[in-house]
């Protein structure tokens, strides 16, 4: 019964947090840790574990796939260069520091190792939910970075168990060979997962079915993946990225409402249920430790997070400086990323669920049979470190955000307003022929010229009056619209109870009100 129970009990603290979170104006994964946390004091939940297994073949592939097929392809090809850079040197040079540091501390070398490599990823969840608000340049080459790096870590954490079990000696050449095979499986692999479930999807013609194929999509990625080797995590992302740019021609409207509605729910969930399941392994992580250890653990875990902000902020602008001094132009120049832009990029380094499970992946004892060395306090550091990075960052990054005043990203609406003059006006020079294939008749015709010529009239008219003038006039137009969306449906339920209509009717016309009522909110 502890499996349901902790279910409704996260489940409940999710709901709670999240409309909390709304009120006191904190970030909801810093309530849900210490939620966690507290949880652990609950004699019932004493003895609950976060299995590793669950995070890595479970949470990731489901929440990886939704953060790839919600970012933007083109913001990442336009900063490939700075994803490249921090989703794999930043990465090894992180691991390589706190292992130093971990060592001076008193750790073994493997114990170090792994510990390097389990906090050196920052998280995509954590980046996703604490990191919004920013510029969309800013905030995409977060979470790409958040992306991909979990590979590279996972690659030197299985590198480090290897090298303690073996006694073998890991050089920078067994490195490079051992990522070059894991990353080029993983797109290889996620680009063929994409490539099948893309053609399955143009051949069904269900919603359901196709959101099923949907669903299987990042764990038959994930799986194949790692059964030859490979990066599952970049597999998943290559998947959700390639799909993200085919499925807007291969999926309807139904399909698509379904499919965002369950990732979105279902990410919350899983999101929320991560967080609190990290704080509840905080708590338990230091029942195991004497006095001593506690002492040299706390040590370890100030020391660990010192070194992991030295190192990113050096990094990026050590990066920033070289990358500048490289480009030639004046234009390329120019559109490099500013260092106010790198010193919120710094301090956006949170640590996440993904570390505490490659720390809980490490084994009890190695393939000598020997103890694996300092396992208990290597998770301990781990939890300590995702501590702290998720809620002294999570609550430095807004002040630092306001601070540097970033400048606005004013693409987007531009972009907007371009998009729907220019489908509004080829809509409109094409209304003739589409009348004559759908055989629809001039009262149809009348109507749908004269509502999008209006429609095309109102985005020009945006651009000429005062825009808070315009968009009050549209917002009162939109919830006039809604109102009367609500009214319809409460007459639906009020027949309905008089037994004047069916449920299948009230099914089929609440479905359209319902589509209607997305529509308005979503404008």
């Amino acid at each position: 019964m502890l499996g349901l129970e902790l279910v409704v009990i996260i489940g409940a603290i999710v709901l709670g947090v999240g409309v909390l979170a709304r009120r006191v104006r904190i970030a909801p994964p810093i309530l849900l840790l210490v939620a966690g946390v507290a949880l652990g004091f609950v004699p019932l939940l004493r003895e609950v574990r976060l299995p590793p297994e669950v995070v890595l073949l479970l949470f990731l592939p489901a929440l990886l796939y939704w953060e790839s097929l919600t970012t933007s392809l083109r913001e990442i090809r336009s900063n490939l260069r700075s994803v490249v850079l921090t989703s794999t040197l930043l990465v090894v040079l992180t691991a390589a520091v706190v292992a130093v540091v971990a060592h001076a501390v008193g750790l073994p070398w493997a114990a170090a190792w792994v510990l390097g490599a389990a906090v050196a990823p920052t998280d995509a969840t954590a980046t996703a939910a604490l990191a919004s608000g920013m510029p969309r340049r800013t905030l995409t080459t977060l979470r790409a970075e958040s992306l991909v790096n979990d590979g590279t870590a996972l690659v030197i954490l299985a590198l480090a168990i290897e090298a303690s079990a073996r006694g073998a000696e890991i050089t920078p050449l067994h490195v490079g060979l051992r990522l070059l095979d894991s990353y080029g499986g993983g797109i290889a692999i996620g680009l063929a997962i994409a490539c099948i479930a893309a053609r399955l999807r143009k051949r069904l013609d269900d919603a359901l079915e196709e959101n099923v194929v949907s669903l299987l999509s990042p764990f038959a990625a994930y799986l194949l993946a790692e059964l030859i080797g490979a990066s599952g995590v970049l597999a998943v992302v290559v998947c959700g990225l390639a799909m993200s740019q085919v499925g807007p021609r291969i999926a309807g409207a139904g399909t698509r409402s379904q499919m965002n509605a369950f990732w979105s729910l279902s990410t919350v969930l899983l999101n929320g249920a991560l967080f609190v399941l990290v704080g509840i392994e905080l708590q338990v992580s230091i029942r195991g430790l004497d006095g001593a250890q506690i002492l040299l653990g706390l040590v370890a875990v100030g020391v660990v997070v010192v070194a992991l902000v030295v190192t990113r902020f050096g990094f990026f602008f050590a990066s920033g400086a070289v990358i500048r001094l490289l480009e030639r132009t004046p234009e390329r120049r120019a559109s490099l990323m500013s260092n106010r832009a790198r010193l919120v990029s710094s301090v956006a380094g949170f640590r996440g669920a993904v570390s505490l499970a490659a720390a809980l992946s490490v084994p009890a004892t190695t393939a000598s049979g020997a103890d694996f060395p300092r396992r208990d306090i290597v998770v301990f550091v781990t939890a300590g470190v995702i501590a702290i990075t998720l809620v002294l960052q999570g609550v430095v990054l807004p002040l630092i955000v306001r601070l540097v005043r970033l400048p606005p990203d004013e693409d987007v609406d531009r972009e907007l307003l371009e998009a729907e003059r220019t489908a509004t006006q080829e809509a409109l020079a094409a209304l003739d022929d589409l009348a004559e294939e759908a055989s629809a008749g001039e009262r149809a015709v009348r109507r749908s010229r004269k509502e999008l010529e209006a429609q095309l009239h109102a985005i020009d008219r945006g651009e000429d009056e005062e825009p808070g003038e315009d968009e009050q006039a549209i917002g009162q137009y939109e919830q006039l619209r809604l109102a009367l969306v609500r009214r319809k449906r409460e007459v639906l339920v009020r027949l309905r109870d008089e037994g004047r209509i069916d449920d299948i009717v009230l099914r089929r016309i609440q479905t359209r009100l319902d589509n209607e009522e997305i529509r308005l909110s979503a404008d």
